[in-house]
């Protein structure tokens, strides 16, 4: 059922997704700084992170917790505090809550109760590398961080590598090598940019190819924004038989079902999926 939000025409409670410096805390808004001094409880990841910021801005207010290990617990407890009448503020340790930080499942829970929940625009380190990396910067990808697991990781990568859009990644310093070494590897050399200790003092971008950044990356230090450029590969490329199924294959080995793969294929391809449907079927049957 359609829900329609006139955020400053009604009553309600309200979840404010506050944003937060990334770095330089200069970046924090004059209204980000009104609402979180304003709001009734502030719901954040790391309280001790959070008062540190609070303390600096002389904001004197409620904190709780609300991270990936409580998340569930803590949702509902934040949506009693509305059904109470409470304003609440949601910020992470840096930049924009829910982008690769918890809170998807407050947000999906608070709205189906009919609460506003309004952003409050601030710092954000994707967009921040994204608009700097010289690279091209619509459409684009985000894929967060990336599995921790090597298989996962390559799972994901062998499934987004064939998208034209520029692929955002974040990861931290001591795997910053083993993942661009894997992006190597499964998508292949292209231009790629790492933005590293964004609105920081030792702010850097590092714009080559991926090869030139793994010769770089061994003694990078700080949080890191890796900017793929996208596939080059035409939408109706000449690929033969022997190559549809090798891709099909390696999808299905990084975990997509036969009927997925096919689907990404045809996507990749501009070829309709019933006809590699067939060609994929008929070349196995041939060949047991």
């Amino acid at each position: 059922m359609l829900k329609r939000q006139k955020s400053f025409e009604n009553e309600m409670p309200t979840c404010y997704i506050v944003a937060t410096p990334i770095g330089n805390l200069e970046e924090m808004t004059p209204r980000a700084i009104d609402i979180l001094k304003n709001v009734d409880v502030i719901a954040c990841e790391d309280t001790r992170h959070t008062q540190k910021l609070l303390k600096h801005f002389n904001i004197e207010n409620k904190v709780i917790s609300h991270h990936d290990h409580n998340e569930r617990e803590s949702a509902k407890g934040i949506l009693m505090l509305l059904m109470q009448g409470n304003n609440v503020a949601l910020v992470s340790d840096a930049g924009y809550p829910l982008i690769s930080d918890p809170g998807y499942l407050l947000v999906e829970s608070i709205t189906a109760h009919g609460f506003n929940v309004v952003p409050i625009s601030g710092s954000s380190a994707l967009l921040a590398g994204l608009v700097a990396s010289g690279l091209i910067t619509q459409p684009f990808l985000f894929q967060g961080f990336l599995p921790t697991n090597d298989k996962e990781a390559r799972g994901v990568l062998t499934r987004i590598r064939h998208y034209e859009a520029t692929i955002v990644l974040y990861e931290a310093p001591h795997r910053i090598e083993k993942t661009l070494k894997m992006c190597l590897e499964v998508m292949g050399d292209r231009k790629a940019t790492l933005a590293r200790e964004l609105t920081k003092k030792h702010e850097e971008f590092l714009r080559g190819t991926l090869f030139e950044l793994v010769e770089e990356a061994k003694d990078l230090k700080g949080e890191m924004v890796l900017i793929i450029e996208g596939s080059k590969a035409e939408k109706e490329p000449d690929i033969s038989m022997m190559d549809i199924r090798t891709h099909i294959e390696e999808l299905i080995q990084s975990g997509l079902s036969a009927k997925d793969a096919i689907k990404q294929i045809a996507k990749m391809t501009g070829m309709s999926k019933n006809e590699i449907y067939t060609m994929y079927h008929n070349e196995n049957n041939v060949n047991h």
